[in-house]
């Protein structure tokens, strides 16, 4: 049919591939243990045990879970480590950090274990935008992992997008 408009983008061998849909599902929390210090800032070690004893594990239940301190205090390492081990049976994950930390550590675990065999040598698209926190982080982990097998890479949207990678 002349006059025949052709998506050309749905006909070609592209692929796009969005960190969104690896996107893990579950609640993020941040627990500041500032609130189990004298003060905000004195860790009393009988205390802080008995407050990370007597802690409602509910809220946690299948959590992505962040540890930090609000205050400037100065924490020792086992403290953090006490209350990862509490929560251990409970939260998904518990990371020492911000969420940024937690989203950078879950994605560098997926990417890590991604079967990328289906990109080899075909062009790939990271898709840029997405409505959950994907750390740029991420996106650099995906496209090392994918330079060695794909044909090209590229970055953003089928209909614009900036072109990184080209094997030769």
């Amino acid at each position: 049919m002349e006059g025949e408009i052709v998506n050309r983008v749905a006909n070609s061998k592209l692929i796009t591939l969005d960190l969104e849909d690896f996107y893990p599902d579950g609640p993020r929390i941040a627990l500041d243990i500032s609130q189990w210090l004298k003060e905000g800032f004195i860790l009393i070690e009988k205390d802080f045990r008995q407050h990370v004893k007597e802690m409602d594990l509910s809220p946690f239940e299948n959590a992505y879970v962040t540890l930090h301190c609000s205050t400037d205090a100065i924490i020792p390492s086992w403290a953090y480590l006490l209350v990862s081990l509490r929560l251990s049976d409970t939260a998904k994950k518990v990371v020492i950090g911000s969420s940024e930390d937690m989203e950078s550590i879950l994605f560098a675990e997926i990417i890590a274990d991604m079967d990328i065999s289906a990109y080899e040598d075909k062009p790939v698209i990271i898709k840029g935008c997405a409505n959950k926190p994907i750390p740029d982080n991420a996106m650099t982990l995906l496209a090392q992992k994918l330079q060695p097998v794909a044909k090209s890479i590229m970055y953003g949207e089928a209909c614009s997008s900036v072109p990184l990678f080209k094997r030769k």
